[in-house]
């Protein structure tokens, strides 16, 4: 018998018509009296090659933490979630994590959001030679500031899935906001899938952020090029460095960029000094308890219907079902 011919994904950009919007917000950042950077900029085509990069070092334990509790899981998320439907993949990068699911869910429909938008439409071409059959769309959207899915999303039975923690750089009431808004996207026979970073020791996350090769330095240093290519600005990466560490009263790790010199960033109607030493802020990324975080699903109108973990406690992965 034949094997089908692979369609071609549909692709969907909601970032054209959003440019303005994203000068104002980095130009806003950057003038504001502790200049930051949302890390929702880390993702231009090389800051996602070197997140997947970083997803391989032995300090990154998330990746591979969270994929072995949805290896272990397995079984039971099939029994629980069932098959068809579609998998709605926040932030989905080149799209394995969610292929993992694939064989267990067996999704009618794939959607992959990501700001990189360039990035996973070039995974979703790869991904659909291996899944011929699948409905596959890609959106190039900032889905943390607008949940836009377009009509060809189907209505129905939407389960969102929002692995490796990224909900962590969201503060506690930005997280019950965003999730809010994903519990209006989907009906009472959908769902969300979550990862979770859960707190740990500052001697095994402080690596994760700051490991010996360079490579998250690398990352973070990297979203100067594309607050270049976006705001016209010029910040060289040689006057920066790369701090990263864990608040432990925040729980929550914190990166940033400190400035090396005392320099001076231009761009279209803007300049902004810097003093040695001053930083730019980066990233959060909080590390929850089971408990605290099974809140905010209650505060976002989910109830928490089952909860995986790996033998140490460091990461957990939650189904969340809508009130």
């Amino acid at each position: 018998m034949t094997a089908p011919a692979p369609r071609d994904p549909r692709l969907f950009d909601r970032l054209a018509d959003r440019a303005d919007d994203a000068c104002e917000e980095l130009a806003r950042g950057l003038l504001a009296p502790a200049a930051s950077i949302a890390p929702k900029w880390f993702y231009d085509r090389l800051g996602s090659a070197l997140f997947a990069a970083i997803c391989e070092l032995p300090e990154y334990y998330p990746t591979r933490t969270e994929a072995a509790v949805l290896s272990a899981a397995g079984a039971e998320l099939g029994a629980r979630l069932g098959r068809g439907g579609t998998l709605i993949d926040l932030g989905a990068g080149d799209c394995a994590k969610a292929e993992r699911l694939f064989g267990v869910l067996q999704p009618d429909q794939y959607v992959a959001l990501d700001i990189a938008g360039g990035f996973v439409a070039d995974a979703l071409r790869c991904l659909q030679h291996r899944h011929a059959a699948l409905d596959t769309i890609g959106v190039g959207v900032d889905f943390t500031r607008e949940l836009w899915l377009p009509d060809a999303v189907a209505p129905q039975r939407r389960l969102f899935f929002y692995p490796g923690s990224s909900i962590g750089n969201f503060t506690p009431s930005e997280a019950v906001a965003f999730l809010s808004r994903i519990r209006a996207a989907t009906d009472l026979r959908g769902g969300l899938l979550i990862g979770v970073d859960l707190a740990k020791p500052r001697a095994v996350v402080e690596p994760a952020y700051d490991d010996a090769l360079g490579v998250t330095a690398a990352f973070n240093l990297n979203v100067l090029l594309h607050v270049n290519r976006r705001l016209g600005s010029d910040f060289r990466t040689s006057d920066w460095r790369h701090v990263a560490f864990l608040d432990e009263a925040e729980s929550r790790i914190e990166m940033h960029l400190e400035a090396r010199v005392a320099v001076e960033v231009r761009w279209p109607g803007g300049v902004r000094r810097f003093r040695a030493g001053e930083r730019i802020h980066t990233e959060h990324s909080y590390k929850h308890t089971p408990a605290r975080f099974e809140a905010l699903l209650r505060a976002a109108g989910f109830e928490p219907a089952a909860r995986w973990t790996d033998a140490n406690g460091w990461f957990a992965v939650i189904h969340a079902l809508p009130r």
